[in-house]
């Protein structure tokens, strides 16, 4: 033992110091891990969603494809049903998201009778050809995004939307 002795007013600041460090730690805890958590865990965004759509039934004609996949934000897991516009050119499938490049808007194919066969949004009348691309003196800055696709088993699998990279 050391020679030295302790006050009572050492050993009171002391044990208060090591109790409130102790009571501060644990409740820094948890909101450390709420923070850090969902940060460490693994990413699944380079997954494929499978869709209903048979590839062998896929024409040079648009069509509308829905999928669902869960998404999960941090701890809440939800259904998310996302759409693409898809159709074959030759033996390569192109996979289009319909959001809007302008605002947001959703894109149709086909529904504006004053420039058939291309892609409007109704929102601000942007258009887009019938490969994504914007049309010049429309509102949309930029193409539509695509979809990486796979094939397994006939039927067509959608990763997430990308920005092209050419324009």
């Amino acid at each position: 033992m050391s020679n030295q002795r302790v006050s009572r007013r050492q050993f009171l600041s002391y044990t208060l110091t090591g109790v409130g460090g102790f009571m501060a730690a644990g409740m820094l805890m948890p909101m450390v891990r709420f923070a850090v958590d969902p940060v460490l865990k693994a990413d699944s965004s380079g997954d494929f969603t499978a869709t209903k759509q048979k590839v062998s039934e896929l024409t040079d004609e648009p069509v509308r494809v829905d999928f669902t996949f869960k998404q999960k934000d941090a701890w809440y897991v939800s259904e998310v049903t996302n759409t693409a516009w898809v159709y074959k050119e030759k033996d390569k499938i192109v996979a289009l998201s319909p959001i809007c490049k302008h605002l947001g808007c959703t894109v149709n194919w086909n529904t504006d009778k004053a420039h058939p066969n291309q892609f409007f949004c109704p929102c601000h009348f942007g258009r887009y050809t019938k490969d994504g691309t914007n049309v010049p003196g429309t509102p949309p800055p930029a193409p539509l995004d695509v979809y990486p696709y796979k094939e397994k088993d006939g039927y067509l699998y959608l990763g997430k939307a990308q920005p092209r990279k050419e324009a």
